[in-house]
């Protein structure tokens, strides 16, 4: 296969996009996953000239519960936009949702740049201002297991994002090693560590710099990052209340009717 045309692709997607076509099935099986992560940023790069606002990103496909869910090996990152962005205790209305489900995160908020092909977690600690326990709200818009590169290309399912209050972090903050409890209905469903996400969240931050490095870019600070589930993923449903409660970090809470 030749060359990529990604400006064609990228036009060939938004036209889909708004016949309501996340996942152009002409395009299954014919994307790498470098051309994929392009035509993502170029979609979202359309839609910030139409007024929305990028304010961050996702890292995601982070723990081995996720990979081993999802039949894949390496994380992927997608964008975070203004929109997005809900504060705990949101209500979702589920019919405006395709398909929701949910991922419990530690969102961090950068207080520095990070860039470069060889950062690692100890720069990322250091560019680190704020953590919130959080969640991603996330839409199945097409079978993402059967054709990663086109779910990846549709902003690796990025919905929406509920923050709980933010924690400064202080040096004897262990990310690795808070413990998560995870609700659904006021019933426990599942539990799990910081350390599930690439061994510390800080690594998929540090993951997150390097990989935007290949595509000349880099993480700016006041930039938010969603750093991967602690746990598998979970539908959602009309009257669902959820809550995570992450020691140290706090709780972060979300209901849809």
């Amino acid at each position: 296969m030749g060359t990529l045309d990604i400006d064609a692709a990228v036009a060939e997607f938004w036209r889909a996009r708004e016949q309501g076509i996340f996942f152009p099935p002409a395009w299954s099986g014919r994307l790498s996953l470098e051309d994929a992560f392009r035509i993502q940023l170029g979609l979202i790069a359309r839609r910030e000239a139409l007024g929305e606002r990028r304010i961050g990103w996702k890292v995601g496909l982070t723990s081995e519960a996720i990979q081993q869910q999802f039949g894949v090996h390496e994380p992927v990152f997608g964008c975070l936009l203004e929109a997005g962005v809900k504060r705990t205790g949101e209500v979702f209305r589920t019919a405006d949702l395709i398909k929701p489900g949910f991922e419990n995160e530690i969102c961090m908020r950068l207080g520095g740049d990070l860039a470069g092909p060889d950062v690692d977690g100890a720069a990322a600690r250091q560019a680190l201002a704020a953590c919130y326990p959080a969640f991603e709200i996330i839409e199945t818009r097409g079978d993402f297991t059967k054709d990663l590169p086109l779910a990846i290309a549709d902003n690796a399912q990025q919905k929406a994002i509920v923050l709980g209050a933010e924690t400064r972090p202080g040096a004897d903050l262990d990310l690795a090693a808070i413990p998560v409890a995870v609700e659904i209905g006021g019933k426990e469903v599942a539990s799990g560590r910081g350390d599930a996400v690439l061994g510390n969240p800080l690594n998929s931050l540090a993951w997150l710099a390097r990989k935007l490095h290949e595509f000349g870019r880099g993480l700016k600070a006041g930039e938010l990052v969603m750093t991967g589930s602690f746990t598998r993923q979970f539908p959602l449903a009309k009257g669902d209340r959820i809550r995570a409660c992450f020691s140290r970090l706090g709780a972060v809470e979300a209901s849809f009717v």
